[in-house]
């Protein structure tokens, strides 16, 4: 995390989102600037195949705040996140989606709850998504957190805010964003959610279904149950000063 601090980062995990580019940076702009803290906005393009990288380097003319991270080859969300994190330069480190349902109006009311918090984690309680999408999420939810135990209520929710110092430790896979809020609690980090607006998708598609969620979900509960079990705890050890030894 090199480079100039700044107060806010915002991460955008982006894969063919052309359309919605332009329109979301000109509303998070107008509210990150009302807030009269410093920021820049990181979008990660993992491999779209639309022309997404073109409007973005189109857009990063006039605005110096723009950063543009491209994978490789295409890794999905998590690994865009992990990116993004990676790359940030913010003490406060948001992550949304890239396709104008989540909502920039509600960035001052997480930076509000994060004044108690290291991680505040956005709840779609007014979800306007197809009922085969709610209700797959209300049971996976559901299962997870039976689980887990983690009292975590929609992890598929990538509308967080989280201090810098806590996105230390956590474990590279697919699927890592739906676990994020889950591993900072195993961590000992304070995590508490609010409940965020959530708007229908008027441009592009969605990427996700039961298909490409329900087996592999299945699969990384049982990873972090493990985990859970297993891992070291991050700041395990300090050091003693001279004086004292």
């Amino acid at each position: 995390m090199d480079g100039v601090a700044v107060d806010i980062s915002v991460v955008l995990p982006c894969f063919n989102e052309e359309e919605n580019i332009e329109p979301l940076l000109q509303e998070l702009e107008s509210v990150l600037g009302r807030t009269g803290k410093s920021f820049e906005i990181i979008y990660v393009d993992d491999c779209s195949t639309d022309h997404s990288l073109e409007r973005l380097r189109t857009a990063r003319a006039s605005r110096p705040f723009l950063r543009i991270i491209k994978h490789k080859r295409n890794l999905g969300e998590s690994a865009a996140i992990l990116s993004g994190y990676e790359a940030a330069r913010g003490e406060i480190v948001f992550s949304m989606d890239a396709d104008l349902q989540n909502d920039p109006a509600d960035i001052p009311q997480f930076l509000a709850a994060l004044e108690n918090a290291d991680a505040v984690c956005g709840v779609r309680s007014k979800r306007q998504d197809s009922w085969t999408k709610r209700m797959s999420s209300r049971i996976a939810n559901k299962v997870r957190g039976l689980l887990l135990d983690d009292d975590i209520h929609d992890a598929g929710c990538t509308y967080r805010a989280i201090r810098r110092e806590a996105l230390v430790q956590l474990i590279a896979f697919r699927g890592l964003h739906r676990f994020i809020p889950t591993l900072l609690k195993y961590h000992g980090f304070r995590v508490i959610e609010i409940p965020v607006n959530h708007r229908p998708r008027t441009r592009g598609y969605s990427k996700y279904g039961i298909g490409n969620r329900l087996w592999v979900g299945i699969l990384d509960i049982i990873g972090i149950m493990w985990y859970r079990k297993r891992h070291f705890p991050p700041h395990r050890a300090e050091e003693i000063p001279a004086e004292n030894m």
